[in-house]
Protein backbone atom coordinates (compact mmCIF):
# COMPACT_ATOMS: atom_id res chain seq x y z
CA UNK A 1 0.00 0.00 0.00
CA UNK A 2 1.19 3.35 -0.96
CA UNK A 3 0.76 6.52 1.13
CA UNK A 4 -2.17 8.69 1.08
CA UNK A 5 0.14 11.92 0.61
CA UNK A 6 2.76 10.54 -1.00
CA UNK A 7 4.01 8.30 -3.13
CA UNK A 8 6.34 6.25 -0.53
CA UNK A 9 5.44 2.66 1.15
CA UNK A 10 2.86 3.17 3.63
CA UNK A 11 4.07 2.18 7.40
CA UNK A 12 0.60 2.43 8.76
CA UNK A 13 -2.92 1.43 7.23
CA UNK A 14 -6.38 2.24 8.48
CA UNK A 15 -9.47 1.21 7.09
CA UNK A 16 -13.30 2.49 8.06
CA UNK A 17 -16.55 1.42 6.41
CA UNK A 18 -14.63 -0.14 3.90
CA UNK A 19 -12.11 2.73 2.58
CA UNK A 20 -8.60 1.98 3.45
CA UNK A 21 -5.69 4.56 4.06
CA UNK A 22 -1.97 4.00 4.30
CA UNK A 23 0.20 6.62 5.64
CA UNK A 24 4.10 6.26 5.63
CA UNK A 25 6.47 7.28 8.53
CA UNK A 26 6.97 10.82 7.92
CA UNK A 27 2.96 11.59 7.46
CA UNK A 28 2.22 9.53 10.47
CA UNK A 29 4.21 11.37 12.47
CA UNK A 30 3.34 14.77 10.96
CA UNK A 31 -0.60 13.51 11.36
CA UNK A 32 0.12 12.37 15.03
CA UNK A 33 1.31 15.94 15.57
CA UNK A 34 -1.49 17.24 14.79
CA UNK A 35 -4.03 15.90 16.43
CA UNK A 36 -1.57 16.01 19.20
CA UNK A 37 -1.94 19.69 19.32
CA UNK A 38 -5.39 19.82 18.49
CA UNK A 39 -8.45 21.74 20.49
CA UNK A 40 -10.77 18.21 19.67
CA UNK A 41 -8.40 16.34 21.64
CA UNK A 42 -8.03 18.36 24.77
CA UNK A 43 -11.79 18.79 24.30
CA UNK A 44 -11.98 14.86 24.03
CA UNK A 45 -9.49 14.28 27.04
CA UNK A 46 -11.48 16.77 29.24
CA UNK A 47 -14.47 15.08 29.01
CA UNK A 48 -12.99 11.72 29.63
CA UNK A 49 -11.29 13.07 32.38
CA UNK A 50 -8.04 11.10 31.36
CA UNK A 51 -5.68 12.83 33.84
CA UNK A 52 -7.73 11.77 37.15
CA UNK A 53 -6.18 9.31 39.88
CA UNK A 54 -7.19 6.02 40.89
Amino acid sequence: MRCHYCDREAAVSAESDGVRVGLCEEHFQGRLEELAESEELAELQSRLDVDRER
